[in-house]
């Protein structure tokens, strides 16, 4: 059985080999930050992005950033590991960092370090649900909205409530609202609404997270010339919508087939899906 591995602090390690302690203040704390990044067609997707995301969260967090902290070195890393965990084309990688151990609830220092994790995926490209998906809205709690909200930090009981939530209604997924009561997200998607052919999406001051693939789905939207506003989504938004969709970095996008009594087309998703595609093939 071939052996997998991981990469911590720059070093190719055994996954099985002890690295991260139990005083470790991503288990203690949640005080972590993480990214999830796909390989599609054997290219890292959308890495500037993911990495310019991380060094501004990592900022918020008070967390020291290490000069040799950038995209090329990343990019390198990430393909030493594929190649060592004999992965295929398609694959999911996960980058947290942490801030280093020691002190309470007040950090003793702000010096990180950083763990990269890969894992093959079955699917060639961004393939689009064959079966849309059926959704509710998970209201037990809220998000908070605070300097935090944007990012992908490890402090995410927030969204495993909402799991929990999503499998005890036996639904595919739930949708999430804010302290103001509009819908902000999905437990692990941003959410796009269709109308009339134009798109509609929380603003971040809404506390969704300032998803990888949300920006290039607005991305795409102005290429290909797609009106796309920036707006809070409420139960009318959904009501009066042609199309609604989810989208996030490993899976592209998700189309959601129905909520409480309505229906929605899929059009808009798949056009997506098929321009991501095309940039999995782009050199």
């Amino acid at each position: 059985m071939l052996d997998t591995h991981c990469i911590y602090n720059g070093h190719l390690i055994s996954i099985y080999e002890p690295a991260v302690t139990f005083s470790n203040r991503a288990f203690r704390y949640g005080d972590s930050i993480f990214e999830s990044i796909r390989v599609a067609n054997g290219k890292i997707m959308f890495l500037k992005d993911h990495i310019t995301r991380l060094k501004l969260g990592m900022t918020v967090m008070r967390m020291n950033l290490p000069a040799e902290f950038n995209t090329e070195n990343i990019e390198a890393l990430i393909k030493l590991l594929l190649v060592k965990n004999h992965l295929g084309r398609d694959a999911r990688v996960r980058l947290t960092v942490f801030r280093n151990e020691g002190g309470f609830y007040t950090p003793e220092t702000n010096d990180i370090s950083f763990l990269i994790e890969a894992e093959s995926l079955e699917s060639e490209g961004y393939v689009l649900n064959q079966k849309g998906l059926w959704l509710d809205i998970y209201t037990d709690m809220k998000k908070q909205l605070n300097k935090l909200c944007n990012l992908k930090h490890g402090n995410a009981l927030f969204y495993v409530m909402a799991g929990l939530a999503k499998t005890s209604m036996k639904l595919d997924d739930c949708l999430l609202i804010n302290e103001n009561g509009t819908i902000c997200e999905a437990i692990s998607s941003n959410i796009f609404v269709v109308k009339n052919g134009a798109l509609y999406t929380p603003p971040l001051n809404e506390g969704c997270v300032d998803g990888i693939m949300r920006k290039q789905i607005m991305r795409l939207a102005t290429t290909h010339k797609i009106l796309a506003f920036e707006m809070p989504i409420t139960i009318n938004s959904l009501m009066n919508g042609d199309e609604l969709f989810l989208t996030n970095a490993i899976k592209g996008v998700e189309w959601v087939g129905q909520y409480k009594n309505k229906f929605y087309t899929n059009r808009m998703a798949a056009f997506f899906t098929d321009k991501l595609n095309e940039l999995t093939r782009q050199e």
